[in-house]
């Protein structure tokens, strides 16, 4: 995605407005939905968008006593900024408790993913989860739009304007890397992220803004290890599948962290979890994906 050219999205509320814009999927037919184009996109389209649609779409087709809690994705080609994206739902399952979704997006007649969604009706049981990692605040952290414009200089031309583009999704990065000199390390990294401005209270939205945003930071932290990044020559990336599992309520237009590890990687490709917390140490969602971190001779 390119930056866009629209007068609104030069303020943050202009900017999450136009993503709420683009999550709006429209019911063209029972079951049958239409993804917004995102306004002046060039190229390959942003895999989260693509989930964050088809999660709209899913949700739209199930009663609302049911809640999203796992959705699980497959890439199979990439999208074109050219075109809109059209979403079918397929109803495979609806029970008492549980409701099964099978979401095929498509452009130009050919599908670009496959998601299957799970939606349950809320109810208590046993609870454990993962302390939260002991990180500075987000008060006390740099954004990245602010650390990619100290190294302005540093941003071959061509992708100036991408680099440097507002974006609806606000990060603040625990340890910050330089993607166009990066170094080998503990393949671990953690981020505070949120909308940079407030959301309705939506609780379906603030699910699909968070599946958009998850999309962000998790196939880099497999490139940690090998001290390379998107950006470094030769390097061809991509996303495969993506998972995400929704455990407790929460709101994406207050600060969550992302914190991001890689187990493995090989035959290039590299696999990495997340897990998301809110502010106050609740575990709210996790996240796996593999991506294609293919190095070209």
């Amino acid at each position: 995605m390119t930056d866009i050219i629209n007068p609104r999205a030069s303020t943050p509320e202009g900017q999450v407005t136009q993503l709420i814009d683009l999550l709006d999927v429209e019911m063209i037919d029972t079951d049958l939905f239409r993804g917004a184009r995102q306004p002046g996109g060039v190229g390959r389209v942003f895999g989260g968008q693509v989930i964050a649609q088809g999660l709209q779409a899913a949700q739209r087709s199930v009663d609302d006593d049911k809640v999203a809690h796992s959705l699980h994705a497959y890439f199979m080609r990439p999208g074109d900024e050219k075109h809109p994206i059209i979403y079918r739902v397929v109803r495979d399952f609806d029970g008492r408790s549980f409701a099964n979704r099978r979401v095929i997006a498509m452009q130009q007649g050919k599908p670009i993913l496959n998601m299957t969604a799970s939606f349950q009706v809320p109810e208590e049981g046993l609870h454990h989860q993962d302390a939260m990692p002991d990180v500075p605040p987000p008060e006390d952290l740099q954004s990245e739009f602010e650390l990619r414009q100290q190294i302005e200089d540093q941003v071959p031309e061509r992708f100036r304007d991408f680099f440097l583009r507002a974006r609806p999704i606000e990060i603040r990065p625990v340890a910050p890397r330089n993607w166009f000199r990066p170094v080998k390390g503990e393949p671990r990294q953690a981020s505070w992220f949120k909308v940079a401005a407030p959301l309705p209270d939506d609780p379906a939205l603030h699910r699909a803004a968070l599946a958009y945003a998850s999309d962000m930071s998790l196939l880099g932290t497999s490139m940690i290890a090998h001290g390379v990044s998107w950006m470094s020559h030769k390097m061809q990336s991509a996303s495969l599948d993506h998972a995400i599992w929704l455990h407790e309520p929460f709101r994406f237009d207050d600060w969550l962290l992302y914190a991001c590890d890689s187990p493995w990687a090989g035959h290039a490709r590299g696999f990495n979890r997340g897990r998301i917390y809110s502010r106050d140490g609740r575990l709210v969602a996790s996240a796996a994906q593999e991506g294609l971190v293919r190095l070209k001779d």
